[in-house]
């Protein structure tokens, strides 16, 4: 749960390029979740692995309050990607058109000003404030682990021929929710000013996080316009993949709230300037009048 007004808002796209979209997403506001998930399989597989990963993962946050507040959010993180991942198996088993169905997906939960990251694969989370942008999460993937190696730069990165490939995935064998080299659980603050961005690859493999700060910044009080910004953007840089972004804003991000802050100084300062120059200007014609006196009576005399 969040204790805190959160604007959310996503936006998702098929892309230029291809024909079906496999991401998907999911958003509770009042429960502080948000997910990103992006299908691999080929044909219906993709997509069928990311609606099963949506369901699973929220059935296991949607618990009743009571209960969830006796599990700490690293455990729940675990707990419901693991499901995910043994539901997408055994649903593959079950049906050969579906054998080899897997997903890649960012989970984040915010209470407060915590957020719990699950994550598995190459999509991403970023985290936003005032003229800066962290991307929290690790690719994984070869390209990844060698761009955060600094050996490559982001835009080449971007361009690796290897940059679809991952080695870790939901569903592609049985897992357990605290099994080594699974999930990779992060934690960051989210301030007041504040921003998340959950997004796919397709997203990422087009705009660098500099032009993914730029559009945020220009957040006007929607964050699903924020999102949908993010994918035309990705769209327009070549949209070669299914592109998602789930945009996520703290209470005065951007400036949301401004207007009623106040603003002490500005209304004392001012009028301080006006009285100054009215005494300046009131003794200075007070000496010339004098002045001019004092010179009438020296010629009378």
């Amino acid at each position: 749960m969040t204790d805190r007004s959160l604007d959310c808002g996503a936006a998702t796209d098929t892309g230029l390029v291809r024909e079906r979209n496999e991401d998907r997403y999911w958003m509770d506001p009042s429960r502080g979740a948000f997910l990103v998930v992006d299908g691999v399989g080929g044909q219906a597989a993709g997509e069928r692995a990311a609606e099963i990963a949506v369901a699973a993962i929220r059935q296991a946050i949607e618990v009743d309050r009571p209960r969830a507040a006796m599990v700490c959010p690293t455990a729940r993180v675990r707990q419901a990607i693991a499901a995910a991942n043994n539901r997408i198996y055994a649903e593959a088993r079950q049906d050969p058109q579906l054998a080899g169905m897997a997903c890649v997906l960012t989970l984040a939960l915010v209470e407060g000003a915590q957020v719990t990251v699950g994550h598995v694969g190459d999509s991403r989370l970023y985290l936003i404030g005032p003229g800066t942008i962290r991307k929290v999460t690790c690719d994984h993937s070869p390209v990844g682990e060698i761009e955060d190696a600094g050996e490559i730069g982001e835009e080449e990165a971007m361009a690796h021929p290897r940059r679809h490939e991952v080695f870790r995935d939901v569903g592609s064998c049985p897992r357990s929710a605290d099994e080594e080299d699974f999930i990779e659980v992060l934690h960051c603050e989210l301030a007041d000013d504040g921003g998340l961005l959950l997004c796919s690859d397709g997203l990422s493999d087009h705009l660098t996080s500099r032009r993914i700060r730029e559009i945020a910044e220009r957040y006007a009080g929607d964050a699903a316009q924020t999102a949908r910004h993010l994918v035309d953007a990705a769209n327009q840089a070549g949209g070669r993949d299914n592109i998602t972004a789930v945009f996520v804003a703290a209470p005065a991000f951007g400036g949301r709230g401004a207007a009623t802050r106040p603003r002490p100084g500005i209304t004392r300062i001012r009028p301080r300037r006006r009285v100054w120059s009215g005494r300046v200007a009131f003794l200075s014609y007070g000496l010339l009048l004098g002045m001019l006196l004092w010179a009438a009576l020296r010629i009378r005399g």
